[in-house]
């Protein structure tokens, strides 16, 4: 999707890649060169268990695409010859971005760019991971505008396909880090902890956790009442607490629920 339609992708990949558009040496071998002494140097300088992973990553990448390449695959590419060019780039922006993301997300390192924001973030904790990932990945859309460029004629256009595969590639990558389970938490503040509960528990089939709490003003007892419910149980939890008189309810985003508890059964 990449190497054919003439755009490099993001960070020391696309140095990779524009490597091979002007020299023919494979982005295979240039990914052992560029990964293996960085996750050597992240072995022995930061973490040696995200240096492994991210060598294996590596090594699967690297010989999986040589293996690939050497496979006469030129019936499945897809070469937009100049035309439409923004497919492929929308395609291998979320192919990108789910490896990206499941290495994330299992302490591995998908290629030399994230290992060197991992080491700088780590030493440098005023220095944002995802700032200096989007800064070496604008230092390589910045030179893909000469190394694609012909003729002394400018060509922006890979500069900007650079851009969109960037964006894809994070867009995706980001909905995996934060996770597909998303949920809903419910923080109630009552006089009815036990009718509430009764109901969110028969009804929602959802626990419950009651907290003790006091109010600062007027120094009253009462209890917070904390629950985390799905999106489409939402306006029955509203209707719930719109029963009881003296209850106060706020609503907050959770991107990813964790655990394994024990489904409550109704009696």
């Amino acid at each position: 999707f990449i190497v054919e339609n003439q755009f490099a992708p993001a960070g020391l990949n696309g140095v990779a890649t524009m490597i091979q558009y002007k020299t023919g040496f494979s982005i295979s071998y240039m990914s052992l060169l560029l990964n293996i002494p960085l996750c050597i140097f992240i072995f022995f300088m930061m973490d040696r268990q995200y240096a492994v992973k991210s060598l294996v990553f590596t090594l699967v990448y690297s010989f999986a695409f040589l293996y690939l390449q050497n496979s006469g695959l030129d019936r499945i590419q897809y070469n937009s010859y100049g035309h439409d060019t923004i497919y492929p780039v929308i395609i291998s922006g979320v192919i990108s971005g789910f490896v990206c993301g499941v290495c994330f997300k299992y302490g591995s390192a998908s290629g030399p760019t994230e290992i060197i924001s991992k080491y700088i973030s780590v030493k440098k904790p005023r220095f944002n991971f995802f700032f200096i990932t989007f800064a070496l990945s604008a230092v390589v859309a910045f030179i893909s505008l000469f190394v694609y460029s012909e003729a002394g004629v400018v060509n922006y256009k890979p500069v900007a396909l650079c851009i969109t595969y960037c964006f894809v590639t994070n867009l995706v990558g980001n909905y995996l880090i934060k996770g597909a389970k998303n949920a809903y938490q419910f923080t109630v503040i009552t006089t009815h902890p036990d009718e509430i509960c009764q109901e969110i528990t028969h009804v929602l089939r959802h626990g419950v956790t009651k907290i003790s709490a006091q109010g600062a003003y007027t120094q009253a007892e009462k209890t917070m009442l904390l629950c985390v419910v799905n999106k489409h149980q939402i306006a029955d939890f509203k209707r719930i607490i719109d029963k009881y008189d003296d209850t106060f309810s706020f609503c907050e985003l959770i991107s990813e629920t964790y655990g394994n508890f024990k489904q409550i059964k109704s009696r």
